[in-house]
């Protein structure tokens, strides 16, 4: 017996989060692990009147790709990637992992080269949601992988991937909606501020958001959603932050990231594992080394670090910077092939001031709270 709760993230991922119209060119892009919600994706976009498209890889694809491919195949992008991009109104990607550490062994050398094959199409997919000319949206289907990263059994997961998706299973899309509402008071408070300070467990960086938007993440573009974000001024930043939890960089888990900033450049960092990933992240190109985004999160139905970035970056009581690619609609103007969250926890101790203003205290909001 399906899972109810299956047809429901469908629904909201239609009808809310993309908002298919009739006409709409839908590409549905995943792996097979997901079959369950990709029937269902697939049916409400064409009960919506929209045309889906399922773009389907096995599990193994990518670590048979990153085994064989040349390095010319590595970098180039598949001639039909390019006209989805360019003439499709709206595209889903799904994740739904077997295995999540498939690519743990593959060359950093390689992992960057197919990264930056991929760039030009990721700023195109960015320019034309910046224009409104495509939407997209990024979801999860629980697997039995991702479980196990979490330390769950598979149903304990699904319950967490379902309590943040749809804490509201009546109407998630009128839970969102509340969301929005409660978060517009923080992004309206914060737009027009200049400098911010973050302190933390060997954390002391400032970074200027003059000029800049604060974006109101609400399950438009991810589901789960529950943050507020911008990009900083490109050489603002300035002082070390130590991030909380493992990052995690195509499967490969880097463990006490710290990063020392000066005006705007990272200039030195440090891992306690994986350390040379890391400098070969820093190394992609010359935006690679800047900040393209600044955010809090803000979903308190997700309390723990899990090992999936699309929950993660959420974390109520969290902020996360983002290494690399800005979004357009910030005013960010950070190009790089990557664009890379790493999150720090300050539910236990820490502040984030805004213009010499407490806005936030060990994880809570102190100024118009959510």
């Amino acid at each position: 017996m399906q899972d109810l709760r299956v047809k429901k993230m469908a629904e909201l991922i239609v009808n809310y989060s993309i908002s298919v119209k009739a006409g709409d060119k839908v590409v549905i892009r995943s792996l097979t692990p997901a079959e369950p919600l990709l029937n269902e994706i697939y049916a409400q976009v064409i009960a919506a009147g929209g045309y889906p498209f399922l773009a389907l890889k096995f599990p193994e694809s990518n670590e048979r790709f990153f085994e064989l491919a040349s390095d010319e195949q590595l970098k180039r992008v598949p001639d039909v990637e390019q006209f989805v991009v360019e003439n499709f109104d709206a595209v889903v990607m799904v994740r739904a992992e077997n295995n999540t550490k498939a690519l743990s062994n593959v060359a950093p050398r390689r992992l960057m080269l197919a990264q930056q094959g991929e760039a030009p199409l990721m700023q195109k997919v960015i320019q034309r949601a910046a224009a409104g000319t495509m939407k997209w949206v990024s979801v999860l289907f629980p697997t039995a992988a991702y479980a196990q990263d979490a330390n769950m059994s598979l149903h304990e997961y699904e319950d967490f991937v379902y309590r943040a998706c749809l804490p509201d299973l009546d109407d998630p899309a009128g839970y969102w909606q509340g969301v929005e509402q409660k978060q517009a008071r923080i992004v309206d408070w914060l737009n027009g501020k200049k400098q911010v300070h973050i302190l933390g467990q060997d954390t002391d960086l400032h970074l200027s958001i003059a000029g800049r938007r604060f974006m109101n993440s609400c399950c438009k573009y991810n589901v789960p959603d529950g943050e507020i974000y911008t990009g900083p001024v490109e050489n603002s930043a300035n002082g070390v932050v130590s991030f909380s939890y493992p990052a995690i960089y195509n499967g490969n888990e880097l463990v006490g990231v710290r990063l020392w900033f000066e005006n705007g450049r990272v200039v030195r960092a440090e891992a306690d594992k994986n350390e040379q990933l890391l400098q070969a992240a820093l190394d992609t190109d010359t935006g690679a080394r800047y900040l393209g985004e600044f955010a809090i999160g803000t979903n308190y139905n997700i309390d723990r670090f899990t090992g999936q970035i699309l929950f993660d970056e959420k974390i109520g009581g969290s902020f996360h910077l983002a290494l690399g690619n800005s979004y357009p609609q910030t005013g960010g103007l950070n190009k790089s092939a990557i664009h890379w969250d790493l999150i720090c926890d300050l539910r236990s101790g820490g502040s984030i001031t805004v213009d010499d203003e407490l806005l936030y205290q060990d994880g809570k909001f102190i100024l118009s709270p959510c």
